[in-house]
């Protein structure tokens, strides 16, 4: 092909090969994570209420992450001036923690270990779900790690303390965090409309150290306030409910909620978080695709992910200039 002005060497185009995330690097062994980030799939959603069907999320946002994999010599950005995820930001998929059928407890273990073992191999942990009850082992899988406060992106408070006697559903994740003795805060942004909580569970979240907001109030304040309410030097995690944004941007959810945030308020409170916290994690959750058929539930979700990344990694390497 020489002489042609073709490219040298496989092209990998996004509509081919294995759809790994971002088309990066699969690892299956989890002994051997030797990268800056690691993405994992949760394929759980026996924790809903009403439409299931996020199982299927990691694979369509996976799938839909191909379309931003042109190359790996990172993504420019006129706006920011910027070259976000450069090739030195090393990122691999782990795949999927392992499911067990109408057995929620040895999935949210398997889900617990995966996430222990990126954590053990010094990469920031991206989990994508799932229904939200994945969080729960997310956080289980932090303990030792060092305080942390949450911000949670979400049309939904899911701070129910039981319900028919389930504790661990995805209406109860913001719960059992705010639980934990590591977990000393949550910011709970885009909570809106007739909620799966009751005025007791708001009363409790706040009684336990939750900061709430609507997307009203959010936008009444502007999204750069939003994110200075998080105490200074708080180590984040950000757990992101798909349901937070508007669902005529983002139908594929099992539990939409108008009224939601559109694309650049949720863009602008991830990169002000960035910029202002050190990001110890992230999952995004309730991408359910059967409900949305033109797939742009799913590639919304792969573009913030990618974009969040672009946001830490270039926010750590300015710290380290300084």
């Amino acid at each position: 092909m020489s002489g042609h002005g073709y490219e040298t060497g496989r092209l990998n185009l996004p509509f081919v090969g294995i759809a790994t995330f971002g088309k990066r690097p699969y690892v299956q062994d989890w002994t051997q994570i030797d990268a800056d980030v690691a993405v994992m799939g949760a394929p759980f959603d026996a924790g809903t209420q009403f439409r299931a069907g996020a199982r299927f999320g990691p694979r369509s946002v996976r799938e839909a992450s191909t379309l931003f994999s042109f190359g790996h010599a990172g993504a420019y950005d006129h706006e920011d001036d910027c070259t976000y995820l450069p090739e030195s930001v090393r990122i691999v998929d782990i795949g999927d923690a392992d499911i067990v059928h109408t057995d929620t407890a040895r999935s949210h273990a398997n889900i617990c270990t995966g996430v222990k073992a990126m954590l053990a191999a010094g990469a920031l942990p991206i989990v994508i779900g799932g229904d939200h009850s994945v969080n729960i082992p997310i956080i289980e899988a932090f303990e030792g790690q060092g305080d942390i406060h949450i911000l949670q992106i979400d049309a939904h408070l899911d701070f129910v303390d039981e319900r028919h006697g389930v504790r661990v559903g995805h209406g109860s994740p913001m719960r059992r965090a705010a639980e934990k003795p590591w977990v000393t805060g949550l910011t709970q942004v885009g909570i809106r409309n007739v909620s799966s909580t009751a005025r007791e569970g708001y009363e409790a979240a706040r009684a336990m150290g939750s900061d709430i907001l609507s997307v009203r109030q959010a936008r009444g304040l502007g999204m750069q306030a939003v994110i200075d309410r998080i105490p200074a030097g708080a180590r984040v995690y950000v757990t992101l409910d798909i349901d937070g944004f508007c669902p005529s941007i983002a139908p594929g959810t099992g539990t939409p909620s108008h009224g939601g945030f559109l694309y650049y308020e949720v863009l602008e409170m991830l990169q002000a978080v960035a910029k202002r916290h050190e990001i110890v994690g992230m999952d995004l959750v309730e991408v359910a695709p059967d409900y949305d058929q033109t797939q742009s539930t799913s590639i919304l979700a792969a573009q913030i992910l990618l974009n969040f990344l672009g946001f830490i990694f270039e926010a750590r390497a300015s710290r380290q200039q300084v």
